[in-house]
C-alpha cells in the first residue's frame, strides 16, 4: 500500500545481468573492437549514465584496469534498471566472477577440482571442501559500498546460500574415507556429510558475510539457492541452513530466490523457514502467453496457493517475465499474471513483482524491454485494482 492507501506493488530485479563486451574482453585481457566502444557510448547516452564519456576514453586505451571497468559496468546496469522504473535494484553480478566461484575464491578450506557444465549450458569451476571451511574475508563489502554510493534507487544484495555452495562442491572432508575412495557408502552417510558441510558453510561463511553487510547498511539481503531442490530428501538441510544463516540478525529483511524446479517439493519443508520474509520464484517460464486472469489462463501459477497458506505469511516475489526467451511480455500479460496472484492471495500486500530469475542470458536490449514492460504491467495492475476498490467504496 502507498501512503495514501492506494495499492502499489514493489518491483525488483532478481539476479544477474549480461556483462557487456567491453567488460568481458577487458577482464580477459583482449583488445576491443570499435563496436565494443560504440556499445558503451550508445548505452551511456541511452541510459544517461553520468560521466560515460570518461568510460569511452578509458576503453580506447591499450591498458585498462579490469576493476575500474567493472565498476563502470555496475553503473550502467543499475541505471538500466532505474531507467526501466524498477524500485529495488542491484548491479547484476558485474563485479563478481560467478555466483559460486566468487564465494569459494574468498573462503578457506576449498581446493579447485576442474570445470563442469551448469544447467544453462554455462560452465563453472567446481571445488572440493578439503578441510574446515571459513570466511577468508567478507566478499561483498566493497561491491555493496560502491553500489550504495552510486545507486539512485534502493538496493537489494543477493548472496549465494549455504546449501547451494555445498551441493555444488565436492566433499573431501566430511564424507567417510571409504566413500571418497569409491567404496561402500550409504545414503545416510551422504546426507549426514552434506548436513555437516552445509551448516559449516552457513555458520562460518554465510553468516559472517550477512553480519558484515548489515553493518554497512544493507536492509534487504536475498539468499540465492538455485541448488535447493537438487536432492529431494535434503530439503530439511536447505531450510536448516537458511535458519542458521539468519537467526537473530536484526535490521535487515531476508529473502530467498528459488530457481526453476518442481516447487511442490519445497512443501512442507519450508513451513519451518519463518525467517524468510519473501520467496522470489519463477512462474512465467511455465505459463501461457495468452491474456486472462482465471486459473485456466494462468497454468504456470497454480502452485502459488501453497505460499499463500504458509502460517508466517511471507511475501511472494512473483516471477512475471520468462528469462529463457527473447519474447517480450506485454504489459497486459504482466498485469493479468499479477491480478491472478492477487486474487489467489486475497492480499496485494503479499505480492512483489520481478522477473523469473536473473536476465544474464538475454541481451541488454531484451532485458531492458522486459523490465520496462514488467514495470508498466505492474502499474496497469495497480490501476485496475485501485479502480475496483474505489468503485466498491462508492457503492
Amino acid at each position: 500500500m502507498s501512503s495514501n492507501g492506494e495499492i502499489k506493488f514493489l518491483t525488483h530485479e532478481v539476479g544477474s545481468l549480461a556483462k557487456p563486451p567491453w567488460l568481458v574482453k577487458t577482464s580477459a585481457g583482449k583488445p576491443l573492437k570499435e563496436s565494443d566502444i560504440e556499445h558503451a557510448k550508445s548505452w551511456g547516452e541511452r541510459l544517461e549514465v553520468d560521466g560515460h564519456e570518461q568510460l569511452v576514453e578509458l576503453l580506447r586505451q591499450d591498458e585498462r584496469d579490469p576493476d575500474e571497468i567493472a565498476r563502470w559496468s555496475s553503473r550502467y546496469c543499475m541505471r538500466l534498471q532505474e531507467s526501466a522504473g524498477v524500485d529495488w535494484i542491484w548491479d547484476g553480478e558485474q563485479q563478481r566472477s560467478e555466483m559460486y566461484a566468487w564465494a569459494i575464491a574468498h573462503s578457506n578450506g576449498f581446493e579447485p577440482r576442474g570445470t563442469i557444465r551448469s544447467f544453462d549450458n554455462k560452465y563453472y569451476s567446481k571445488s572440493a571442501a578439503v578441510g574446515p571451511v571459513s570466511l577468508g574475508e567478507p566478499y561483498h563489502n566493497a561491491e555493496f559500498s560502491f553500489l550504495k554510493s552510486a545507486a539512485e534507487h534502493e538496493l537489494k544484495i543477493p548472496i549465494t546460500g549455504a546449501y547451494t555452495l555445498a551441493v555444488w562442491s565436492y566433499d573431501e572432508h566430511h564424507l567417510p574415507k571409504a566413500g571418497r575412495l569409491g567404496g561402500g557408502l550409504s545414503r545416510k552417510d551422504e546426507v549426514d556429510a552434506r548436513r555437516e558441510l552445509t551448516l559449516d558453510i552457513a555458520r562460518n561463511i554465510i553468516r559472517p558475510n550477512l553480519e558484515a553487510l548489515i553493518a554497512l547498511g544493507a536492509t534487504w539481503i536475498q539468499i540465492d539457492e538455485p541448488g535447493a531442490s537438487t536432492e529431494e530428501d535434503e530439503l530439511d538441510i536447505f531450510v536448516e541452513s537458511f535458519n542458521v544463516s539468519v537467526e537473530g540478525l536484526e535490521g535487515c529483511t531476508f529473502s530467498t530466490h528459488l530457481c526453476f524446479s518442481d516447487y511442490n517439493l519445497f512443501f512442507p519443508a519450508i513451513e519451518g523457514m519463518a525467517g524468510c520474509r519473501q520467496y522470489c520464484v519463477g512462474f512465467a517460464n511455465y505459463d501461457s502467453t495468452e491474456l486472462g486472469t482465471s486459473g485456466a489462463d494462468r497454468p504456470g501459477y497454480e502452485v502459488i496457493s501453497k505460499w499463500r497458506d504458509l502460517t508466517y505469511e511471507p511475501i511472494l516475489g512473483l516471477g512475471v517475465t520468462d528469462i529463457h526467451t527473447d519474447f517480450i511480455e506485454s504489459p497486459e500479460l504482466v498485469r493479468d499474471r499479477i491480478l491472478y496472484a492477487v486474487d489467489v492471495f486475497g492480499d496485494p500486500a503479499r505480492i512483489h513483482v520481478c522477473p523469473d530469475c536473473g536476465l544474464r542470458t538475454r541481451s541488454w536490449d531484451v532485458a531492458y524491454e522486459k523490465l520496462r514492460n514488467m514495470v508498466e504491467g505492474t502499474r496497469l495492475a495497480e490501476e485496475s485494482l485501485n479502480r475496483a476498490h474505489a468503485g466498491a467504496s462508492s457503492t
